[in-house]
């Protein structure tokens, strides 16, 4: 069963996909979707440099909420391919190295 977004989600979500209106429900799988990073990479991000500027509008306790949510395998992403880099870089220029660490060593990269 997949997670309900909070009301943190919906906003870090509507920043992220705005063109979404509001609307967290996948049209192909008429479900809500389960995560907020993979709907944004996959279906509304045009280009990993797309994703990052989608990203940069995001503010550092937004970001780190985000990696909280991976660390605890609340957020996927595992399946984010290239935008995975864009997601660290990000992390590390608004959070801290650190945390951009804990999430490449969550990942496996290095």
């Amino acid at each position: 069963m997949s997670r309900e977004f909070t009301q943190k989600d919906i906003e870090i979500f509507n920043k992220l996909a705005p063109e979404a209106g509001g609307n967290q429900i996948s049209r192909e799988a008429g479900h809500h979707f389960p995560f907020i990073l993979r709907p944004v990479s996959h279906k509304f991000a045009e280009s990993p440099e797309d994703f990052r500027e989608r990203l940069e509008r995001l503010n550092a306790e937004e970001l780190d909420y985000l990696v909280g949510l991976a660390l605890e395998g609340k957020e996927d992403v595992q399946s984010l391919d290239e935008d995975l880099e864009e997601l660290v870089a990000i992390v590390e220029e608004k959070v801290s190295p650190e945390r951009a660490k804990q999430l490449k060593d969550f990942v496996g990269i290095f």
